[in-house]
C-alpha cells in the first residue's frame, strides 16, 4: 500500500476527515461526526506504517502472526491500537480490513428509528 492509496481508503470511509493536528508528517484520519481517530500515519517517513485501533484479542492474534511488522500501537494504548509496518508483507487486503474494523469501532452510532 502506497502513502496514495492508504490516504484515499480512509477518505472512501463514511463522514472519514484528514487532518494534522501533530504536524504536516503525520495524517489523522478521523470520523466527522464525533472526531474520533481511527488510523494515524507519517505519510513521508522512511519506515511507512499505520496505527489504527484494534479489538484487544485481535490485536493480540495479529501481534503473534506478524511479530516483525504488526506491533503494539506506537505512542498509543498498547492494548487498543497496532501498528502496521506499509512494506507489503501484510496483505492490502488485510490492512483495509483492519482499517474499515477500526473505523467501526470509533463512528458514531446512528440512533435506532422510532
Amino acid at each position: 500500500m502506497t502513502p496514495d492509496a492508504l490516504v484515499e481508503f480512509c477518505l472512501s470511509l463514511p463522514q472519514a476527515t484528514e487532518s494534522f493536528p501533530f504536524g504536516e508528517e503525520t495524517s489523522v484520519f478521523k470520523t466527522s461526526g464525533n472526531g474520533k481517530i481511527f488510523a494515524l500515519s507519517a505519510l513521508g517517513s522512511r519506515s511507512f506504517s499505520v496505527s489504527l485501533k484494534c479489538d484487544p484479542e485481535e490485536g493480540r492474534a495479529l501481534r503473534e502472526e506478524f511479530p516483525q511488522h504488526i506491533t503494539p500501537g506506537y505512542h498509543l494504548n498498547k492494548k487498543h491500537w497496532i501498528t502496521i509496518v506499509l512494506d507489503g508483507f501484510v496483505e492490502e487486503e488485510l490492512v483495509e480490513q483492519l482499517l474499515r474494523d477500526s473505523h467501526a469501532l470509533v463512528r458514531p452510532r446512528v440512533p435506532r428509528g422510532s
